[in-house]
């Protein structure tokens, strides 16, 4: 374990030069669905007449504005909302964490709170980590967490908390990841338990735990495959996974972790995906529970097409789970694999995104319509379908309480290379 502090305050940001950013590995290898997204991003076409809007809330610049935000959103439920940017801040390259809040005129802000690698060392020598790819959550005093894939003590990337300090944040690194039998490089973003202990996914599933004014780490579980999805919790504490790359030979599987009482976990799999025509197959998006404890998640390829599915599985009794798949797509206007996961409405509704479209498009939003009466089957909608202009690669979404989604995407916007943040109205 390995902690550092470094205070840091945002500079002006009135003076933005443009980056233009290398999509080779000499830039973060941050993985295969991130590699994935950077071969996608640039496309322009004309966009389908939709009833549905969406909206630019903000296109990111580049340079101190912050670059390619690779994963979604968090509110903190007073109208604002954080973020990561994988590339761009004040130091040139290694990354943000952002705020953006509205203005009062209808329009919104950008704010960055903290620059990574104040001392401009290279990714691997960033004392207090670099290129963020996943989301940053709260905990109840108003601290930030999150991951960088890279930097710390060991090159290997970091856990880090944003703790705020008046007009500015300070930024403590609570875990340097070693490359070892904790893994590395981290693209997930954590969740935390009523205690304040902090779960997440490289290599390996890991929990932080506070301890005599320092954080200790432990690795809880470790799956067949080295690609792991984020990770969700339900109110009985158990901690729902995925893992699996289509492109490996190790299969995808989903899996349960139970405290067992005594301070450990018991690991179950409760699903093997056995991939197409009749499966999904690389479980990379993280799963979400509905109040019935049922499992909904996606996979980025798989199913009828091998395009990718959205799965459900029901628990049984004597710890049986039933897998139905909602979706498989199949390209074309309906879009095509879907890296990331799905959020549920108070009906029932799906809400996700797929990161490639048409050959005319940069991804899509989706909803899957719940079955109401004698019918069985989801329908799916295609809310948005992003030409270039408004954004290209989409992440995950959030719901606001009436019916409104955010998220960024990886590329495309004013400036086709930096992304934006978006709204869809449904």
């Amino acid at each position: 374990m390995n902690t550092a502090t470094t205070t840091h305050r945002v500079k002006d940001r009135s003076s933005i030069s443009h980056i233009e950013p290398s999509f080779g590995l000499k830039k973060p290898a941050a993985g295969a669905a991130l590699m994935l997204i950077l071969m996608m991003m640039i496309t322009t076409a004309s966009r389908p007449a939709q009833a549905q809007t969406e909206t630019v809330l903000y296109n990111f610049t580049g340079g101190s504005s912050g670059a390619n935000p690779s994963a979604g959103l968090t509110s903190d439920g007073r109208g604002n909302f954080y973020g990561t940017t994988f590339y761009g801040g004040g130091y040139g390259e290694y990354g943000t964490v952002f705020e953006m809040s509205p203005n009062g005129s209808g329009g919104w802000n950008e704010t960055v709170l903290y620059n990574f690698c104040p001392q401009q060392a290279g990714y691997n020598s960033c004392a207090d980590g670099a290129a963020p790819a996943a989301n940053v959550i709260f905990d109840k005093q108003g601290n930030l967490y999150g991951t960088a894939a890279y930097g710390g003590a060991y090159g290997w990337g970091v856990v880090f908390e944003l703790s705020p300090a008046g007009a500015n944040w300070t930024e403590t690194v609570l875990h340097s990841f070693t490359g070892g039998a904790d893994g590395g490089h981290p693209l997930n973003g954590l969740i935390i338990d009523p205690a304040g202990n902090l779960y997440g996914a490289t290599d390996s599933v890991f929990e932080l735990s506070p301890l005599s004014g320092g954080w200790t780490e432990q690795v809880i579980y470790t799956a067949s495959s080295s690609n792991l999805s984020g990770l969700t919790m339900d109110v009985a504490g158990n901690i729902f996974g995925g893992s699996g790359n289509p492109n490996e030979p190790t299969p995808s599987t989903l899996f349960e972790l139970s405290p067992n009482g005594s301070g450990g976990w018991n690991s179950t799999v409760i699903h093997n995906f056995t991939g197409s025509p009749s499966d999904g197959s690389g479980a990379q998006g993280t799963p979400v529970l509905d109040q019935a404890g049922n499992v909904y998640g996606t996979t980025s390829a798989g199913g009828t097409y091998n395009d990718g599915t959205v799965y459900k599985l029901i628990p049984g009794k004597n710890g049986q789970w039933t897998e139905q798949i909602l979706r498989s797509f199949y390209g074309g206007k309906t879009g095509t694999t879907p890296l990331t996961g799905v959020v549920l409405d108070a009906a029932g509704n799906l809400y996700g995104t797929t990161t490639v479209g048409t050959k005319k498009s940069g991804g899509t939003v989706y909803e899957l319509v719940a079955p109401v009466g004698k019918h069985k089957n989801y329908k799916e909608k295609v809310l948005w379908s992003f030409d270039g202009t408004d954004g290209t690669a989409p992440s995950g979404l959030i719901l606001d309480g009436v019916g409104n989604l955010y998220g960024t995407t990886y590329g495309g916007g004013s400036d086709v290379y930096y992304g934006v943040v978006f709204e869809v109205t449904p």
